[in-house]
């Protein structure tokens, strides 16, 4: 069994405003793919309201789950991994507090999917793209991150990119 993790309704938040901020920056990828699809970009945006003080609950969830069926629509690579940003932006806010590896994916998922779309229509890896998501982690995200035990392994790229955040994450000083 898991140990417990001590978490808060503004530990959550905190987790919920810095995945939607990183969705964001890649949610214009998904839309030049497909224009008429909203799912997404509501997905971050019920993310953000959770963050200033809106509802976990149905509605959030549900748009996280539009958003992967989004992502199955998509026309490219690129466009799939910021769908998949946008959902994990939305899942953030059910960060469970279980001391489990695979709970980091809750934190970093939606950095990690945008960071994978920058790649993929950059044509480079996604270095810049990681440092900013990590310049944009608050001080409560990084606490929230040092609960868990490191990301796990495995993923493809998306948990190569995850690891690599978690890393740069857990070196910052405080």
């Amino acid at each position: 069994m898991s140990a417990a993790v001590v978490l808060s309704t503004e530990d959550l938040r905190a987790v919920a405003a810095f995945a939607a901020g990183s969705a964001e920056t890649v949610l214009g990828i998904f839309e030049a793919d497909q224009p008429d699809d909203p799912r997404p970009r509501d997905a971050i945006d019920a993310a953000w309201a959770f963050a200033r003080g809106g509802e976990r609950g149905k509605a959030l969830r549900d748009t996280a789950w539009a958003a992967l069926k989004a992502a199955r629509n998509a026309h490219t690579a690129a466009g799939r991994e910021a769908a998949r940003a946008a959902m994990a932006a939305a899942g953030a806010a059910y960060l469970h507090p279980l001391a489990k590896a695979t709970q980091v994916k809750h934190i970093l998922g939606a950095g990690a999917h945008a960071a994978r779309a920058a790649e993929l229509v950059a044509g480079e890896l996604a270095a810049d793209h990681l440092e900013r998501t990590v310049r944009r982690a608050t001080p409560l995200v990084v606490d929230v991150l040092g609960r868990y035990p490191d990301a796990p392994d495995g993923g493809g790229r998306v948990g190569e990119l995850t690891r690599l955040l978690d890393a740069a994450l857990r070196a910052r000083p405080a």
